[in-house]
C-alpha cells in the first residue's frame, strides 16, 4: 500500500544557496574551532566557518583565535556547503581570500578540483528522496556529470551544461 502523506521537510531551508555563492555574514561568536555566524537573509539557519577557512595573517594553516573576525563584524564569505542530511540544516562558510576569488572543491565523480564560483566548471548536485527528508550534496564538473548520464537522454545532458548559465534554449526532447 502506498503512503503519499506529505513528509515534513527541513531540507529545503536556504534552498537559494549553493556551494560557491558569495554571501555576507555577521560573526556572532568565537569558538575554539572557528566562528559562529549568521548569513544575511538566512538568519534562521545556523552557520559557521572552521578556523582553517579563515585567513591567518600569522601564516598558520588555521586562523588563531586572536585572528578571528570580531564578534558583530559583517564579513564577505562564500558558501562551502549546506548540510541538509540530518536536521537542522547548517551552512558552512569560508572567508579565505583565495576562496572568495575562486572556490575549488573536489569533484564527486573524478576527484579532481572543480571551480564552484560563478563562471566556473562545477555544479552542486543535490540528492533527495520522496521517502523522507534529507539531502546529500556533492560537487561535480559539469562535464563529468553530463558524461555519466544516459546518452539516450540528451536533454538531461544539455540541462546539466546549461543550468545557471545564459544560453539559447536547448532542443525539446520530451524528457
Amino acid at each position: 500500500m502506498r503512503d503519499d502523506r506529505l513528509v515534513q521537510r527541513f531540507d529545503s531551508v536556504a534552498g537559494d544557496l549553493v556551494s560557491g555563492i558569495a554571501v555576507r555574514a555577521t560573526i556572532v561568536s568565537h569558538e575554539p574551532w572557528g566562528v559562529m555566524a549568521e548569513v544575511l537573509g538566512h538568519e534562521s539557519v545556523g552557520a559557521s566557518a572552521d578556523a582553517r577557512y579563515i585567513d591567518s595573517p600569522s601564516g598558520s594553516s588555521r586562523a588563531l583565535t586572536a585572528e578571528y573576525p570580531p564578534v558583530g563584524e559583517q564579513v564577505d564569505a562564500v558558501v562551502l556547503e549546506i548540510e541538509r542530511y540530518d536536521p537542522p540544516a547548517w551552512i558552512r562558510l569560508t572567508t579565505c581570500a583565495a576562496d572568495l576569488r575562486e572556490l575549488r572543491w573536489p569533484c564527486g565523480c573524478c576527484g579532481q578540483p572543480t571551480n564552484l564560483s560563478p563562471g566556473g566548471d562545477g555544479v552542486t548536485v543535490d540528492v533527495r528522496s520522496s521517502e523522507g527528508p534529507g539531502c546529500a550534496s556533492f560537487a561535480a564538473h559539469r562535464s563529468c556529470l553530463a558524461e555519466r548520464l544516459d546518452p539516450e537522454f540528451p536533454g538531461d545532458r544539455a540541462r546539466v551544461n546549461a543550468v545557471g548559465r545564459v544560453q539559447p534554449p536547448y532542443p525539446p526532447t520530451g524528457n
